[in-house]
């Protein structure tokens, strides 16, 4: 059996031994599960966005409290980059996390629901996630090379320009708006099986209602009411946020849960000074959750608890000692990664 840690490393699994075959030391702690969108070289859509002339992954949902959590208390210590944002301790709307300590020992905790997706996240702090992820995750080095600042993308220390672009190596990184697009409005069975694209991310062109649970077409958004009160009034005090997931029949046609709706996603399209964002958020109407809205804010804004993200990631793939093996005849398989925490 051939199976990918959480980092970039691969083990062989051969009559009950494990042999180490790549990459760095990890300790893996945030289990981020991932779909694959196949269809390889689909047409860009009426809006000229969605065509992906290759097989990745994206995440299933959102990134929640709890996995942030973890990666905050793995480099953040001393937080010299502002991965915390105070906010996420005190507005209620999202909460959230919470820090106690002073800098050099900060510890983070989640309030409320860990399944919520986190906000109060810029495009660096999604980008320095991915690039913790992408070494493997490692605890105790903080915010530097081999952790933060080097990876999917090469940061430095970065916290106002924000135009770095993927690097070629990235195993994990925020997915670019075509990537996001592709996954949220691509359906490979439209068309008598031409493939095509739906107006929103709940395979409908009718938007949805926002009745949290199993009823199909469904998100969290503002449809003349608020998806957590179901009524005009603003949810003032309490979480307006829902778990990812907890639309349960409201995947996309890949099966990515949450992409209009609950927060906007960063995306890695540079708009002249600024970052892409698709997908809507809990407070804003349904026009936001449509395939032809394109916004884009500053890489460093947090933006009141509305801005979140989902990373993608490269498809597993054997290394050359495992296509060896394949060749000397025997079977290995890829063992599906783990849920979400």
């Amino acid at each position: 059996m051939v199976a990918r840690t959480a980092g970039s490393q691969w083990l062989l699994v051969l009559a009950g031994s494990v042999a180490l075959l790549s990459a760095p030391c990890a300790s893996a702690q945030v289990n981020y599960q991932f779909v694959t969108v196949g269809y390889p070289g689909n047409a860009n859509d009426t809006t000229g966005y969605g065509g992906v002339s290759y097989t990745y992954d994206i995440g299933t949902y959102d990134v929640t409290l709890n996995q942030y959590t973890t990666f905050l208390n793995a480099v953040a210590s001393t937080d010299p980059y502002g991965l915390y944002n105070t906010n996420l301790g005190t507005d209620l709307n999202v909460a959230g996390i919470s820090r106690t300590g002073s800098s050099g020992s900060y510890v983070y905790s989640v309030i409320g629901n860990g399944q919520d997706p986190v906000t109060y996240v810029s495009w660096f702090d999604a980008a320095r996630m991915a690039n913790w992820m992408q070494n493997g995750q490692p605890t105790g080095l903080g915010e530097v090379a081999g952790s933060t600042e080097q990876g999917a993308y090469t940061l430095n220390g970065d916290i106002s320009s924000g135009l770095e672009t993927k690097n070629a190596n990235a195993l994990y990184w925020i997915p670019s708006e075509n990537e996001w697009y592709k996954a949220a409005y691509y359906d490979p069975t439209l068309n008598g099986g031409a493939g095509g694209y739906w107006r929103y991310a709940t395979r409908s062109n009718t938007a949805p209602g926002n009745v949290v649970g199993s009823g199909t077409n469904e998100a969290n958004y503002n449809n003349g009411v608020y998806s957590v009160t179901q009524s005009s009034s603003f949810p003032t005090g309490i979480v307006a946020l829902t778990p990812v997931g907890a639309f349960t029949n409201s995947a996309s046609a890949y099966g990515t849960y949450d992409q209009n709706g609950d927060v906007w996603n960063w995306n890695d399209a540079i708009i002249g000074s600024e970052r892409g964002l698709r997908g809507g958020d809990w407070y804003d109407g349904a026009t936001t959750l449509q395939s032809s809205n394109r916004d884009s804010n500053s890489p460093s804004n947090e933006d009141g608890g509305l801005l979140g993200f989902r990373l993608a990631g490269a498809v597993p793939e054997p290394t050359v000692a495992v296509n060896l093996i394949i060749a000397g005849g025997l079977l290995l398989t890829r063992r599906k990664r783990p849920s979400a925490l």
